[in-house]
């Protein structure tokens, strides 16, 4: 393995936008560390991508779990030499129901994933890009976060935190060259969407969605691209940013 080569951290990696990251970053002669909870996915996705052990390595982690969290950062250290990057793409969308049909068992798993999980992570790895001087990290916002939609109390209410933290550390740690921002989607056409969409029939919904003036979902390489930019020295000088990334949705 190139220990020159920049290095890579994604969680969600087997997902529909976490496999387009990888593919990207190591497109672009990254050293991808491959992280998810299902390593069967896992190892699936790196065997599709063709994934060398020269290009990636794979760990599975519950991000929700500090001890797991730090022990796996510290391995992927020590096996990869430094984390240029970190893309905190892990997440879960839980059971849609209104307010008052929302569990609390469904809304704290939403958080312990999609807040806590973008926590721990961040808190694992700014140590280590303190120490090197720099780096970046790109957290997953959504629309969800930016607009109190129906039926998602606790989705839409996590997001909102994840938005909140990449603002606070972005201000904490700007002045020791490390970038933090934020990338927002709306619909994305993945697994993920369309478990969404079979959940709002569920509920009696018409199954009908706003995609906006763009008429269509996102690809998940639409995605992954915005998020390698936030990334890559073209967005030098952005920090703390928040970039929406959803056919305009939210200005229709």
């Amino acid at each position: 393995m190139d220990m020159n080569k920049p290095v890579c951290v994604i969680t969600g990696a087997s997902g529909g936008i976490g496999t387009e990251l990888v593919r990207k970053f190591r497109d672009q002669g990254y050293r991808v560390a491959l992280v998810d909870v299902d390593l069967a996915r896992l190892e699936q996705t790196a065997a599709s991508l063709e994934l060398t052990g020269e290009q990636g390595v794979c760990r599975q982690l519950d991000i929700s779990d500090e001890e797991q969290v730090a022990r796996t950062v510290a391995q992927l250290r020590a096996q990869l030499g430094r984390i240029d990057v970190l893309v905190n793409a892990a997440g879960i969308v839980g059971r849609y129901a209104p307010t008052v049909d929302y569990t609390f068992e469904n809304f704290r798993k939403i958080y312990a994933v999609n807040v806590f999980g973008t926590f721990l992570m961040m808190h694992a790895v700014l140590p280590i890009m303190v120490e090197q001087g720099g780096g970046a990290i790109v957290n997953f916002g959504s629309v969800s976060g930016m607009r109190g939609y129906t039926l998602e109390v606790g989705y839409g209410s996590s997001k909102w935190a994840v938005i909140g933290m990449t603002q606070t550390v972005a201000n904490e740690y700007g002045g020791r060259g490390i970038r933090v921002n934020s990338v927002s989607p709306g619909w994305v056409d993945t697994g993920m969407m369309r478990r969404t969409l079979d959940n709002y029939r569920d509920l009696g919904e018409n199954g009908e969605i706003h995609l906006g003036p763009s008429g269509r979902a996102a690809r998940p390489e639409e995605i992954a691209e915005a998020v390698y930019f936030l990334s890559s020295p073209a967005a030098s000088h952005i920090n703390g940013a928040n970039l929406v990334v959803d056919g305009g949705m939210l200005v229709d």
